[in-house]
């Protein structure tokens, strides 16, 4: 299998078939994180390690992963240990992951609010990534909050027109938004993706970043 380059680095990863594949807001997000060196962090969804990679890169203290599945897990070490990189991978809900809270949880969560199952996608690893019913936004946000120490930060990629539910949620879960940019297909259409670092327990100045343009990789 011919690995793909994981855009913005000198790495590589494997993408095998029927898992859920990187794509420009998993991109979008590893080049908005922030981490320093002493940092503990945690990626809820881990899928083949994408987002850990570009984590890793800021050298932090602990990288850990969750996900649902284990061939998905493996995937992401042979990535990790091609990368020289090392995390400590668990496959588990997040509702059931039981951790010391980490400085650093970050999260590219599924996104379509699929009601009706037959719409779904049938593929159980495609389908727990992209429809909420399988982590509903109301439980991510909880489980950041449990999983994120005091004056930590979730970093999390979602729709833009989703926004005023991310802050209602953040707001009720002691979240306050320090950063925040918005993605565009092109110059003068729509913003699609929203990028948001979040704050637990304090109150930084939000700082909106340039917007990001997805037909120009040069603005993100």
């Amino acid at each position: 299998m011919k690995p793909d380059y994981l855009p913005g680095t000198m790495y590589t990863l494997i993408q095998p078939e029927g898992m859920y594949h990187m794509n420009s807001d998993t991109e979008l997000l590893g080049r908005f994180l922030k981490i320093r060196h002493k940092d503990t962090v945690l990626d809820i969804g881990t899928h083949t390690g994408s987002l850990l990679m570009y984590a890793g890169m800021h050298q932090p203290a602990e990288l850990c992963g969750i996900d649902l599945f284990p061939e998905v897990l493996a995937a992401a070490e042979e990535n990790l240990n091609h990368a020289g990189m090392h995390a400590e991978l668990t496959v588990s809900r997040v509702q059931d992951f039981r951790h010391d809270p980490f400085d650093v949880v970050l999260c590219n969560p599924p996104y379509y609010r699929t009601e009706n199952p037959a719409l779904r996608n049938q593929d159980p690893i495609r389908a727990a990534a992209r429809h909420e019913s399988f982590l509903p936004l109301a439980d991510l946000f909880q489980e950041a909050a449990r999983l994120t120490r005091d004056h930590g930060t979730f970093f999390l990629v979602h729709r833009s027109e989703r926004l005023p539910e991310l802050f209602r949620l953040a707001e009720k879960h002691h979240f306050h938004p320090s950063r925040m940019r918005l993605a565009y297909d092109h110059a003068g259409g729509r913003a699609r993706t929203v990028l948001l670092e979040l704050r637990r327990g304090t109150a930084p100045q939000l700082v909106i970043e340039s917007p990001a343009w997805l037909d120009d990789r040069s603005s993100f």
